[in-house]
């Protein structure tokens, strides 16, 4: 498979890590949109939102688990957004789950 995403966890291509552990990377993301903008991914592929099930939902909850875990160590006490886009018209850029992280700046709603 050619994924930019499942490279980057397997370590073929340098990120800018927040966290990593046997599931999951967290990396800055290369064009933040905030002072604060990382990435987080499950190390296994799972192309989008919609190929989220029984098997691997686990992975999901660890992903926010972790989220949580990094937000208290950056001290994002004002808050933060997790977005995560599903598909072409979603604005889905590369096709592996992930979920954006974004912060330390005010945040309009609805978003784009």
């Amino acid at each position: 498979m050619d994924c930019l995403f499942c490279k980057m966890a397997a370590g073929e291509i340098p990120v800018n890590k927040v966290y990593e552990d046997d599931t999951v990377l967290a990396f800055h993301d290369i064009d933040p949109q905030a002072p604060v903008h990382f990435l987080v991914i499950p190390k296994t592929h799972i192309g989008s939102p919609a190929e989220i099930n029984a098997e691997n939902s686990a992975v999901v909850a660890h992903i926010f688990e972790v989220i949580a875990q990094i937000a208290q160590e950056m001290n994002l006490e004002n808050g933060y957004r997790v977005v995560t886009n599903c598909g072409k018209d979603g604005g889905q850029s590369v096709p592996h789950l992930h979920f954006h992280v974004l912060a330390k700046r005010s945040l309009a709603w609805p978003p784009g």
